[in-house]
């Protein structure tokens, strides 16, 4: 009256999917394509924005550092900008923390 049914194990070293070896990868694939484009892509372009902006600041520009200090740049060294906060008041500033040019004179 009942009919026992059993299961048989697959031999050792193969794959009872049948699915290839690539096909297993394809969601950690489809994922790093999804955080390039998102993530990665993105910044890489913020940061050659940004590179460009340093590069073509010169004095007299007004700007403002990452701090939120604004500020007329007063001289340009390699790595070094000179800021007048206020009449009479300067400062230096790591060229990387300029965060915008505001406008120019």
């Amino acid at each position: 009256m009942f009919a026992l049914a059993f299961a048989e194990a697959a031999p050792a070293g193969q794959s009872t999917g049948g699915q290839s070896p690539l096909l297993s990868f394809a969601p950690l694939i489809l994922m790093f394509v999804i955080f390039y484009f998102l993530l990665i892509r993105p910044q890489q372009k913020k940061s050659k924005e940004h590179r460009a902006l340093l590069d073509a600041i010169k004095k007299g520009d007004q700007v403002v550092t990452a701090g939120g200090i604004h500020g007329k740049i007063t001289a340009v060294d390699e790595n070094v900008v000179t800021l007048e906060v206020a009449t009479g008041v300067n400062i230096k500033v790591n060229k990387g923390h300029i965060a915008s040019v505001t406008k120019n004179d």
